[in-house]
């Protein structure tokens, strides 16, 4: 009998599971959502696995065995960070992250503005240098309608007492605008692909579909090449242009130029072949109807 306890104490003490877990915020303490958390095994460069952050900015590893470890952090707008090594054994670990903005160093030029200006910005590190000089407002990320229609109220209150022409009005009007335009429509051109041997570019105008797999996905190309995309299916979305790329059920995503045919299937839904692809795919009842307009 003692033995039998002593040999199930062992079992379970090998078969002991570790969790890792802790939060992504910027260095003004704001908590950063699909940051993508990859974990790998010290002297191993194949990561083990990947999780995305929730939008409180925490993130979570469950399952994972005893040894020695090194956890990668990056998102967009910001520089990759790595922890430092740690030894895990059997216990709840905590490892938190503070990621610094990225930043280009850049001449230094001198511009003379003589008209009202317009700041918008993600600091204030900025706001007294604005005013000091030709400012009238100054916008903080996340921006609003509300505080553009402000900050243009203003404008046009302080245009009514100074020299600037109605010209100028509209011109200012009509930049801003094609600013905002050209900022909403800025789509992703590529995805780095880290591989054991370094990095990978994959163009996406290459990738022909893409397919969800837990926190990950697949993206296939042309060729039926397979590469894992450390994102969520529904943070790629957001990243790709809808002219091209439609989601066409809750965990697949098709190129449009890589439409090779379409079938009807029962319940209101189509089969899709795709270049690359062994397999077809299927719409959902409930796209089926958008991705109809879609392909018009």
């Amino acid at each position: 009998m003692i033995l039998f306890f002593s040999a199930l104490f062992i079992t379970i003490a090998i078969h002991a599971q570790n969790t890792i877990q802790g939060t992504i915020t910027d260095t003004g303490k704001a908590q950063l959502s699909l940051a993508n958390i990859i974990i790998y095994e010290v002297g191993n460069k194949e990561a083990i696995t990947g999780v995305v952050s929730n939008e409180e900015g925490s993130y979570k590893f469950k399952s994972i065995k005893d040894g020695k470890y090194i956890i990668e952090v990056s998102v967009l707008g910001f520089e990759t960070k790595k922890s430092d090594e740690f030894q895990l054994a059997r216990a709840n670990f905590k490892v938190d992250f503070t990621l610094k903005e990225e930043t280009q160093n850049l001449d230094k030029v001198v511009v003379k503005v003589s008209c009202p200006i317009i700041f918008c910005s993600a600091h204030d590190d900025y706001l007294f240098e604005a005013f000091n000089t030709n400012g009238i407002a100054y916008i903080l990320k996340p921006y609003s309608a509300d505080d553009f229609s402000k900050a243009l109220e203003k404008y046009q209150s302080l245009f009514k007492q100074s020299r600037y022409s109605s010209d100028l009005n509209n011109k200012t009007l009509k930049a801003l605008k094609i600013a905002l335009q050209e900022e909403q429509a800025h789509y992703k051109k590529r995805f780095v692909i880290k591989r054991p041997k370094g990095i990978q570019l994959l163009n996406t105008s290459e990738i022909s579909m893409i397919e969800a797999s837990g926190d990950f996905c697949i993206a296939v190309d042309q060729e039926g090449k397979r590469h894992p995309i450390s994102q969520t299916i529904g943070s790629i979305t957001e990243q790709l242009p809808p002219k091209k790329f439609f989601r066409i059920n809750r965990s697949e995503m098709v190129h449009m130029d890589f439409i090779e045919e379409i079938e009807s299937y029962f319940k209101n839904r189509l089969l899709i072949s795709i270049k690359g692809c062994t397999k077809k795919v299927m719409t959902s009842s409930s796209t089926t109807s958008d991705f109809r307009k879609w392909l018009e």
